[in-house]
C-alpha cells in the first residue's frame, strides 16, 4: 500500500482533484501505515470527490524529501489548495489533523 501509492478518490467526476495531498514514509512501519490508513479516512469523511493522495516511501526515494523539506516521519504535505501546509505524525488526532489541514477550525 505504501510505495508510490497514488490514492485518487474515485467518485471524482470532474477529473481534477481540489485537494493535492503528499504523505511521507519510511517504509511499511505501523506509524506510516497508521497515517495512511487515517488520511483516507479524512480524506473520504471530509473531502470526498475533491482529493488525491501519493504517498512517498523516502527508503525508496530518499531524494524526494528535500523538494518539500521533510525532516519527520510521517508527514503530511497539502500541495493544493495553496498555501501548501505541513503536518507531522500518523494523523490519529482526527481534530489536529482538520485544523492542520484548515479544514475546520481549533475549538476554543
Amino acid at each position: 500500500m505504501i510505495a508510490g501509492t497514488d490514492l485518487t478518490d474515485s467518485t471524482n467526476t470532474s477529473g481534477a482533484a481540489q485537494w493535492a495531498l503528499r504523505l511521507y514514509v519510511a517504509g511499511q512501519t505501523p506509524r506510516s501505515l497508521r497515517a495512511a490508513e487515517n488520511l483516507k479516512r479524512i480524506c473520504d469523511e471530509h473531502l470526498a470527490g475533491q482529493y488525491s493522495i501519493e504517498i512517498v516511501d523516502l527508503l525508496v526515494n530518499p531524494r524526494l524529501a528535500k523538494e518539500d523539506q521533510i525532516v519527520a516521519i510521517p508527514t503530511l504535505v497539502r500541495k493544493l489548495p495553496n498555501p501548501m501546509r505541513k503536518i507531522i505524525g500518523d494523523l490519529s488526532n482526527t481534530e489536529k489533523a482538520l485544523v492542520g489541514l484548515q479544514l475546520t477550525r481549533a475549538k476554543e
